[in-house]
């Protein structure tokens, strides 16, 4: 912290711009932003929560001004633990950003685009889009519920959709540290929003401009090219990763080291006609065939194949259950609002002794086992028969070529497995089912860790290359034997898989991450492959050396993509 700044000054200075009730500087309050749902916790010097973009930019300005490392925080996931601080060791003081009161979405270009600010969530933006017959990039999350959009952009962050691959845009409004230590605001939104600072942040935010200050630009808000890639069933190297380079490009890929005030996004026609198809196998090369076989020889490929193995489906059944039903029931718009009670009811209990940590999840897990079972008779006909799940939605004129070509390759495969149509309302249960996977895993270790004398979790998010046959993990007896559990699910078309494992008690789970990580460098794979380095992952020399381009002061998320151990600094 500079000189001219005492800890009590910054504090004052941040108070006066956001108010009182929105700065935590006391433990109890700060702990939910200084941890992570499921990784990443440290010492914070502060936590913020500004109201306004406007209220963005000055609180950057006086961290800048004060030499402090800031954290930008939205949903705070906590996939890899990149949104949050990594122990309490740095040589600087932290403030945390919190964006989730700043969460408005735009509708622009008759629907065919969106602005997203830096707290809005996919939650809503499905129905906001109806009415111009259009769809956003990704719905819900794959790997967890409540994603933000522009955690989405700066994650490289993949979705589950085939034809669209990852979350990416060249039109974003970013705050950058320039090498002499000045802040500057960016406006590459390609939208005349005026000349200062904070007119800019103003006019976007309350949608002061006109349809005509919106330009046609060149500038790609999509990855337009992803479906000719993907199709390249034969090349030896991952359709989507983290570290590549043809996707990192200012705001896209950031990881944090931009301070990202809103991107724009294009949007897609909700087909005319859509139909889920339901396949078990017990034989992983039988996915393989179809999948090589769709990708490189359909007109019109799937919108999305997502893959389930037996396990995933079991504890996702058990231990997603409350979450598939408030989904189900109420849909995804009260999901926020359920996410701040169940915060706060953890908060208040945390403080007796004599009430379990994480009391929220097991009283939900408890009260979820007095509803009846709820997914569909045919997909528990399927559990019962097959260990390999594949969920594949078409669409338009991919519905009737994906029906005729499924049709014919189990009649001249018989016993090598089946599917079946899903109806509208088995549709729906099946996608949820499987996106509900990404908190199982958390909750049975909640649940069950003292039980069954369990280890830590240890999640790896890799992307196989397009060529792999061998897609299904055999791991070497030495390894395997250290494991208590695996969940695996995916995006099978685009070979990039959450492998999840829980780590039988005392075994080192780094040591252990490092070996399952040399297998998958021998196979020529890429890691992560969706969800950015966080402090699970070094980054690539690539994405490192992007990192330092875009914030060559190290002041937004110091740390992030390194193993190494930072400078002393008590929170």
């Amino acid at each position: 912290m500079n000189a001219e700044h005492s800890p009590n000054q910054l504090a004052e200075t941040l108070a006066a711009i956001v108010g009182p009730k929105y700065i935590y500087t006391d433990q109890e309050k700060k702990a939910p932003y200084c941890k992570g749902f499921r990784f990443g916790s440290g010492g914070a010097y502060a936590v913020v929560r500004p109201g306004s973009l406007v209220e963005i930019w000055h609180v950057l300005q006086a961290c800048v001004d004060a030499d402090v490392i800031v954290i930008m925080q939205a949903a705070n996931t906590g996939l890899t633990g990149g949104s949050t601080p990594s122990g309490s060791d740095y040589d600087r003081p932290v403030v945390i950003i919190s964006t989730m009161r700043v969460d408005g979405v735009q509708i622009i270009k008759n629907g065919e685009q969106i602005i997203g600010l830096p707290g809005s969530t996919l939650f809503g933006l499905e129905e906001d889009l109806k009415p111009h017959g259009r769809e956003p990039h990704s719905v819900i999350g794959s790997s967890c519920i409540g994603a933000s959009i522009v955690g989405g952009i700066c994650n490289n962050s993949g979705g589950a959709l085939v034809q669209r691959g990852p979350a990416y845009t060249e039109m974003s409004l970013y705050a950058e540290v320039t090498p002499d230590g000045k802040l500057e605001l960016v406006n590459h939104l390609g939208i005349k929003l005026g000349n200062s600072p904070e007119e800019i942040l103003h006019n976007l935010e309350h949608k002061r401009y006109q349809e005509s200050d919106v330009l046609d630009t060149e500038q790609r808000a999509s990855d337009v090219e992803y479906e000719q890639r993907v199709r390249d069933v034969d090349a030896d190297t991952p359709s989507r990763f983290n570290a590549d380079p043809r996707r990192l490009h200012e705001s896209a890929g950031c990881a944090g080291k931009l301070a990202v005030f809103a991107v724009r996004m294009d949007t897609f026609p909700i087909p005319e006609k859509q139909q889920v198809f339901y396949m078990g196998t017990n034989d992983p090369s039988v996915m393989e065939d179809i999948r090589r076989h769709m990708l490189s020889q359909f007109d019109n490929i799937p919108a999305s194949g997502e893959y389930m193995h037996k396990t995933c489906y079991d504890l996702s059944k058990e231990y997603g259950k409350d979450t598939f039903l408030v989904i189900d029931k109420l849909g995804t718009k009260y999901m926020p609002k359920l996410f701040a009670v169940k915060r706060t009811v953890d908060r208040i209990s945390g403080k007796f002794s004599f009430i379990p940590k994480q009391f929220s999840d097991r009283a939900l897990q408890f009260m979820s086992k007095f509803f009846p079972n709820h997914l569909p008779e045919r997909m528990e006909s399927f559990r019962k028969q097959y260990d390999h799940h594949w969920i594949i939605e078409t669409a338009n004129a991919g519905v009737d070529e994906a029906r005729a070509y499924l049709t014919q390759y189990f009649q001249d495969n018989p016993g090598k497995g089946g599917f079946f149509e899903c109806t509208e309302r088995e549709a729906e249960q099946a996608i949820l089912h499987r996106f509900v996977a990404g908190g199982a895993l958390s909750r049975f270790h909640l649940i069950q860790n003292k039980a069954q004398n369990l280890g830590s979790i240890m999640t790896i998010d890799v992307a196989f290359p397009r060529n792999e046959r061998d897609w299904y993990e055999t791991l070497p007896p030495e390894i395997d034997e250290q494991i208590a559990v695996k969940m695996y699910y995916g995006h099978f078309f685009c070979h990039v898989m959450h492998q999840n494992y829980i780590l039988k008690q005392g075994v080192d789970a780094k040591a252990l991450k490092q070996q399952i990580l040399e297998t998958f460098d021998a196979r020529g794979a890429k890691y992560p492959a969706e969800h950015n380095v966080g402090h699970e992952y070094a980054a690539e020399e690539s994405l490192s050396s992007f990192y330092k381009k875009i914030d060559p002061t190290n002041s937004f998320n110091a740390g992030i993509g390194k193993t190494s151990k930072k400078k002393n600094w008590e929170a």
